[in-house]
């Protein structure tokens, strides 16, 4: 075997690995939804849901940032990268944009009529069933909460090829500067939180700021936000690697990644002091395009990254699974909320054995359609 294949090898291997760690947090993180969601009604239960869900935040940015490792720069013409791709999300997207919501009318009307589960919302009646199917195209709705994803990730597949000119030709010096100018946005949102309190008042009523208004939706940074961010420094990332020592990149990334956790946790909390309730502020520490998700996200992939393991089968089976894991367990996560609803469970157990429960049954499922499915458009 030559040096560069076992490199590649090597590469595959801990990729695997973050994709696993990216799906299983992703999991995670609804898990804590239903604790978040009991606001002041349950001080314990909100506090554990946010200290947990607030850890757990560099999920999708990880997910994201593997695109990038596997795609770019793009190696197919343009019409036959988006034949390739967007092919592969059309059919998940569809079929389970109909399942989903079939499986929560199911559950809610034949299972579990009368739960209590806080985080479920929407009208899941037969009537509000069949306009969710007939309206999906359009957005996802509560019940395909995690679909969003697919929307957003069809957009980067249309931008890769175009951007991937660019970093066919880029040098270190010129991705950095992308990457400077992406850092800006990630300060965006607490902009948008200051800017009211030195007096801005909108546009028009409008709180959009550089540009955005009622009438344009597209700001100054618009084209430079966001999750192609995280696309081009995992890009970077490989292409030039950090020269960190193991000791620098402990102490530095533990730095890193408290700070972004307090920062989210501790805004987390004190936004609901301010607007209790009101996810349109709460959310605001959450963006995962947020500076502070960032710090969090940044030494997990370059931790992991670091990690050179010979290929493992089971850990690529694992892996081979995550799609299909992540398209289908939200129901399992509302289930599992049901099932570990015990007087006396403290909140932190329940979320862990939430999280298990539901990686575990998505997966178990998963691994079936694949194995009596030869096609696997669900999963695949």
């Amino acid at each position: 075997m030559t040096s560069r294949t076992a490199a590649a090898q090597e590469h595959l291997a801990w990729v695997d690995l973050l994709r696993i760690a990216a799906c299983f947090l992703v999991v995670f993180s609804h898990c804590c939804d239903p604790f978040v969601a009991r606001f002041d009604e349950d001080p314990e239960s909100f506090f554990t849901g946010v200290c947990l869900g607030s850890l757990v935040r560099p999920c999708v940015p990880l997910f994201v940032m593997m695109t990038g490792v596997l795609l770019l720069p793009v190696r197919e013409r343009m019409g036959a990268f988006y034949r390739k791709r967007l092919g592969r999300l059309l059919p998940p997207l569809v079929g389970w944009s109909l399942l989903l919501p079939l499986l929560f009318f199911a559950y809610l009307a034949c299972i579990a009529p009368g739960t209590q589960n806080p985080a479920i919302a929407g009208d899941h009646s037969w009537a509000g069933t069949l306009v969710k199917l007939r309206t999906f195209l359009f957005n996802f709705n509560f019940d395909t909460t995690p679909l969003w994803y697919l929307y957003m990730l069809a957009g980067l597949y249309l931008a890769m090829p175009l951007l991937s000119d660019w970093l066919r030709h880029a040098d270190r010096r010129e991705m950095r500067l992308f990457l400077r100018v992406w850092g800006l946005t990630l300060l965006l949102p607490y902009a948008g939180m200051i800017a009211p309190v030195l007096g801005y008042a909108g546009n028009y009523g409008n709180p959009g700021l550089f540009g955005v208004c009622d009438w344009n939706q597209f700001g100054t940074f618009y084209y430079v936000s966001g999750f192609i961010g995280y696309l081009v420094l995992a890009h970077y990332l490989v292409r030039f690697p950090l020269v960190w020592s193991r000791r620098k990149l402990l102490w530095a990334g533990s730095g890193m990644f408290l700070a972004g956790y307090l920062v989210t946790m501790l805004g987390y909390l004190f936004m609901q002091r301010r607007y209790p309730g009101n996810y349109a502020y709460l959310e605001i520490v959450w963006y995962f395009a947020g500076i502070n998700v960032f710090l969090m996200t940044f030494p997990i992939f370059v931790a992991i990254s670091r990690i050179r393991i010979r290929p493992r089968p089971w850990i690529a089976r694992i892996a081979a699974l995550t799609f299909g894991i992540y398209l289908c367990h939200f129901v399992f996560v509302a289930a599992a909320y049901d099932l570990f609803d015990r007087p006396g469970l403290p909140p932190v157990v329940r979320i862990a054995a939430m999280s298990v429960t539901a990686f575990i049954v998505s997966g178990g499922l998963v691994w079936l359609l694949r194995r009596f499915a030869p096609t696997r458009p669900l999963v695949s």
